[in-house]
Order: structure tokens, then sequence, then C-alpha cells
């Protein structure tokens, strides 16, 4: 993996060579700042106008030569409109197919454009970036706020591109003008659009999709699943993703995400009664509902590293692992055994396969749907959580088949242990394993011969938009690169061998953001695992009053995304959002204290939904921008980012139900305020952890 700087090297178009941001020099630039204001040579004004200066220069540049190339291919286009003209009056086959060949030419052409503006896009953000990092500063906020809508301002040319929209547009309707229409009167605006054969329409497309920023909603979303991404892969990575594409496979990925989420949350309800019905506290739900969770800490690491060679057998291996302890856990009531029960649990969280899911996503999915199958990723797991209670809301029943019970309590058990066993059918009729030694056998070719230019171009506009690979900075060009090199030592770029040098890459925002996600995922665990404790102390709820409860915050999760991702994301600064969400789960938190004697039913759901829904907001920032920052270094191998906010996620749960059925021993009616002190303290103290770091949060 080699630096920026030298791909940007490597991928410039050489008759546009002049006209591509001087990354190297500015590089260089910034260095010399940081050594001068070190040594007190310079000043910070001097420094923040000269820089400007410098931005300002070269994003005029970029500019200049972007109208130019749009006006050379606008005027193509009109002699190619006056050409179809006349054909029009007298048609020739062999003209028009000549002439679709000319279009799709200059589509070629603006591919290579968009590339342009593609490259140096990520150029101008990951200088800015580094500014930032060397100096301190935090002037990236200052310069694009400065010129975002000033009239003198050139730098929204780069990210919103009127004039390439018109002129992919005038491609398409004329090629589609062209299209044989069969002796249609009809314009191609009467009718639905027709689909086009020519590939390179789909690839303008998706380029301006990506470089509009089109898919806001979608991007929150993936970026909320953790799932990283490399900077700038080759271009043969795109043609080896297809190849292990295979959208059924994905399909039971996201369908393995769903069922797990549902295992978790569907007995939450009935827990508490299960512990009852077994002669335990009823607090022992905590522990029970914990176990899965304290299992998931192992299970991650392993499924992780198995993942590594195989996907098809860790699916294989979950599903005959919830099965088993999905069926552990409906026996134990006739067995009349807690052991059984929290074993059946245990078993349940060694099946979870959430990190082969999250690494299937990253490393088969073709980047062009990416960003899609982790927004499904996210979705699906939102869904489960609101099915799962609300599936144990509709099992009110008691009977018995033979000698084993089917209630409220077993009847979860029973109906998981079936859907992972169909699940297990459908995995291993329709899943297909992903060849691993396709990368192996297509990297050595690229070495040996070089790619036409313009399927290099094509192939290139087909990753992701170089706005997802601004986080990469820290390492991919950091301070340990060599005076004048645009690589760093090679040893800097493998990925972390085990979580002690995955932690060791942890910078402090880094680190404080992955205690905000510890904080809100232990709120939100002491919300839900005692409130079938909580409403049948203080209220006399029923199973079924718990469960559509549970649901309706489950239901909450898609919507607050939604218009987190499409509207507050637009509004604020992320930091900004963050900070605000972790004053209102503070206050949710507060809310929810027993300070009134009677304790209402509008008091506890009023703070509750306040607590979840800003926790929600809270995790999807916090997740957002943690995968812009965290090293590259964790985006790949087995200790990877998901990995570590899956284990700082999975510890908070543990803690939090370990700390319901210990504050059980001092009864119920202590338990709500004693469990909710630590959130609160936590809480606390992630405000004061973010408030000192809030400046180096982007």
């Amino acid at each position: 993996m080699v630096a920026f700087g030298k791909k940007l090297k490597e991928r410039q178009i050489a008759e546009w060579q002049g006209y591509y941001i001087n990354y190297k020099m500015m590089k260089k630039k910034v260095r010399q700042y940081a050594q001068q204001i070190e040594i007190g040579t310079q000043n910070r004004r001097y420094v923040l106008k000269d820089f400007s200066r410098m931005l300002d220069n070269q994003i005029e540049k970029i500019v200049l030569f972007l109208l130019e190339q749009q006006g050379l291919l606008a005027s193509r286009i009109a002699k190619l409109g006056e050409q179809q003209e006349g054909l029009q009056e007298q048609p020739d086959i062999s003209q028009i197919s000549e002439l679709r060949e000319a279009y799709k030419t200059v589509g070629h052409d603006l591919l290579k454009l968009l590339y342009f503006v593609e490259i140096n896009a990520i150029g101008l953000r990951k200088i800015l970036k580094k500014f930032d990092k060397r100096l301190g500063y935090q002037f990236t906020d200052y310069y694009i706020k400065t010129r975002a809508n000033h009239p003198y301002s050139q730098l929204q040319q780069v990210f919103k591109h009127v004039g390439i929209g018109a002129v992919v547009g005038a491609i398409s309707r004329n090629l589609g003008e062209l299209q044989d229409r069969q002796g249609s009167y009809l314009s191609i605006y009467d009718q639905p659009p027709l689909p086009l054969q020519d590939s390179v329409i789909d690839s303008m497309k998706a380029a301006v999709d990506r470089l509009t920023y089109s898919t806001n909603f979608l991007n929150f979303l993936a970026q909320h699943a953790l799932i990283l991404q490399e900077e700038l892969p080759d271009p043969v990575d795109e043609h080896v993703e297809d190849q292990r594409y295979h959208f059924m496979s994905l399909m039971l990925n996201l369908a393995n995400t769903f069922l797990y989420m549902v295992n978790t949350y569907i007995i939450v309800p009935t827990a508490d009664d299960y512990a009852l019905s077994l002669g335990a506290a009823a607090t022992v739900c905590g522990i029970v509902i914990g176990a899965m969770a304290m299992a998931q800490i192992f299970s991650s690491v392993y499924f992780s590293a198995w993942s590594n060679k195989s996907y098809f057998r860790p699916l294989v291996f979950s599903s005959i692992v919830l099965f088993v302890g999905n069926v552990m856990y409906a026996l134990a009531y006739d067995l009349d055994s807690v052991v059984v029960l929290l074993v059946g649990r245990l078993f349940c969280g060694l099946g979870s396969a959430r990190a082969v899911n999250r690494r299937y996503i990253s490393d088969c999915v073709p980047l062009k749907i990416r960003m899609q199958a982790s927004a499904g990723f996210v979705s699906a797991s939102a869904l489960g959580m609101a099915c799962g209670p609300a599936l144990a809301g509709l099992l009110q029943y008691d009977f018995k088949i033979y000698k084993l019970t089917f209630n409220q309590d077993t009847l979860p058990g029973w109906l998981m242990a079936v859907a992972w066993l169909i699940y297990l059918i459908w995995c291993w009729i329709s899943f297909k394993e992903p060849s691993l030694e396709v990368e192996a056998n297509e990297t050595p070719q690229e070495s040996n011969a070089e790619p036409a230019e313009g399927d290099a171009l094509e192939n290139g506009l087909k990753k992701p938009l170089l706005i997802s690979s601004e986080r990469k900075e820290e390492d991919e060009d950091g301070d340990n690169e060599c005076e004048g090199s645009d690589e760093a030592p090679d040893e800097s770029r493998q990925a972390a061998t085990s979580l002690r040098s995955a932690y060791r890459l942890l910078t402090p925002s880094v680190k404080v953001q992955l205690l905000i996600y510890f904080m809100l995922k232990y709120a939100m665990e002491i919300l839900l695992s005692e409130s079938s404790v909580i409403t049948t102390y203080y209220f006399s709820w029923s199973t079924s009053s718990v469960a559509i409860f549970l649901a309706c915050l489950g239901l909450t999760v898609l919507p607050v995304n939604i218009v987190v991702g499409s509207y507050i994301c637009n509004m604020f600064e992320d930091r900004q959002i963050l900070l605000a969400s972790e004053i209102v789960v503070c206050i949710g938190i507060l809310l929810s204290f027993r300070v009134f004697i009677p304790y209402s039913v509008p008091q506890y759901v009023i703070s509750g939904l306040i607590m979840f829904v800003s926790a929600e907001v809270l995790e999807g920032v916090n997740l957002s921008l943690l995968s812009r920052v965290m090293s590259s270094r964790l985006s790949r191998g087995t200790y990877n980012g998901g990995l570590l906010s899956t284990e700082a996620g999975t510890i908070a749960r543990v803690v939090a139900d370990s700390t319901i059925t210990l504050a059980g021993y001092l009864g119920d009616s202590k338990l709500l305020n004693v469990t909710l002190l630590p959130s609160l303290i936590i809480c606390i103290s992630s405000i004061i952890a973010t408030l000192c770091t809030y400046n180096s949060l982007y």
C-alpha cells in the first residue's frame, strides 16, 4: 500500500499533469510551517494567510481547467447535435452508428474529467486535514466556512457540478434519441427512460452521483455500520470484487444479522418471568440477557480471524451453535435448571457472526453498491431489534407436546431454533463461498500489463468517492514519512496483529469516541434489559405491554437515522450534534430517576424515549466521526475498527447486565436508581472528555 502522493502521481493523466493539485509541494510547505512555528521564526497569522492564498491558487487552477474542459466537451456535443439533426431527414444506419460511437467517446472523455475532479477533491481534503494535524489548528472549518458561499470563491465549483451534470444529460439524451425506437414519434421526455445498452452512461451517472454526494442518508448508515474502506483501491480491485460478489450470499449475511438481533431481544420481555419460574430472582434476567453479550466478546475475535479464510464455514457454524443454544434455552424450563438457561444463552453469544457479516460486505461487495449493503446491515439490525420484543408479545401461549412445555418463556427459544435451522438449510444450499485465490492470481497481472487509459479511468471512477477516504490520512501520509518522500515505511502500513497493537493505533480523540460508544450502549442496555422488572414492579405491566414498549423503541431507529442523515447532518457539524446528543442523553437519564412518589408511567416512557432516541442519534454520529478519523491500518485484518467498536459496545452491555443483577440484591425498589447512577457518571465523564477533545473532532 502506497501513500496518497505517490498514487496521485501514478494516476494523473499525462497531458493534464500541470493542472492537478500540487500535493507534494503543499505537503512540504505544511512541514515547513510546522518547523517554523516550533522554533518561533513564523507567527500563526502569517501561516494561515499564506496557506490560504496557496490553497486559493490551487483551487483556481483546477476550476479554470475544469471549465475549459467542460466548454470543449460542450462544443463537441453541439457539433454532434448538428450532425444528428441532418440524420433526422435522411437516416443512415452506418452514420447513426458512427454518431453513437462519437457520443460514447465524449462520454469516456467526461469520465476522465470526473476522475480529475475526484482525485483533486481528495487531495484538497487530505492537505487540509494534514495542516490541522501538524499545526494543531482547526483551519479546515475556517477555510470551508469562509469560502463556501463567498461570491469570489471557486471552492464550490469543485463540489457542485452543474456543468458536468448538463454534459451527462446531453450525452444521455442524444444516445437515447439515437436508440432504435421502432418508428415511435414520442420524445424521451414523454415516456419512462429506456434502458441504454451503453456502459459509459451507467459509469457517468454513477460517478456523478458519488461526486455530488447524493446518497447522504445511505452514507450515514454505512458509517453507522463502521465498515471501513481502503483508500484509493487499485483498478483491479473492482474486477476482483465483482468476481467474489454473490447477491444471495449478501442476502444471507443480512438475514444472519437480522436473526441475531431478533435472537438477542426476543427474550427481554420474558427473561425476568423465566428466571422466577426457575426459582431465581427476577433481576437474574440481567445475567440471562448479558450472557449472550459476554460470549460475543470472544466470538467476535475468532469469527473475525476465521473470516480471513472462509465466510461459508463461519456462517454454518454460527447457525448450528445458535440452534443448539436456543434449544437449550427452551429446555431449561422442563429441566428446571438456571445453569442450562445460562449455558444456552452463552452458546447463542458464541454464535455471533456479526464480524463475518461486516467483513463480507467490506471484502466481497463491489464498491459501487457497498454503501447500500452497509446501510442494509444497519437496517437489518434495527428491524431485528424491533421485531424481537414484538414477537415475544405475540407468543402468549401455554401448552405441552409430550413432555415439552411451550409457553411465553420457552417459545422464543423454540421459535429461534426453528428459524436458525431453516437459515442453516438455506445457507447450505444458496451461499457461494468467495474465491480467496482470485486476488492473488490477479495482482501479478497488474505489474506486467498496463491497462488502457480509458479502461483504467472508467474503472477508477467506479471506486467510492474520495470523500470517504480522507479519514485514512493519519497513517497513509502521517508524521513518520521521510523528508521529500510520499511513501511511508512498510511497517506503518500493516494491519494490526493484536488487540493491543490495535489499541496503540488509537488517538486520544478516537479513545474518547469509543468511550462515548461504551456509554451509550451501557445506557441503552440498562433501559432495555431492566424494562420488564421495572415496569412490572411500578406499573404491573403484562409481558405484552413490555413487548409493545420495546418494539416502539426499536421502530424509532430508522426514522431517527433518516432525519439525522438527511437533514440534521447538513445543518450542523458532526461534533456539534455529538455534544448535543450526549447532553440530551444525560437529561434523559436524569429524568428517569425515581425522585417523586409514585413513579409514573409518563415519566418512565418519556424519559426512556428521550434517552433511547438521543442515544441512537449519538451512536450514528459517533460512528460516522469514528469512521473518518480511525487509522487506515484498522480498516483491514482481524483486529479492525469494526471489531474494536463491537468489543467496546459488547463489554458495555455485559457490564450493564451485570450491574442489573448485582443491584437486584438491594431489592426491586432500589434497582432503578442504583442502575441509573453509573449511567449518569459515565455520561458526564464522556461529556467532559468530549469537551477536552472537541477541537480535534471533525
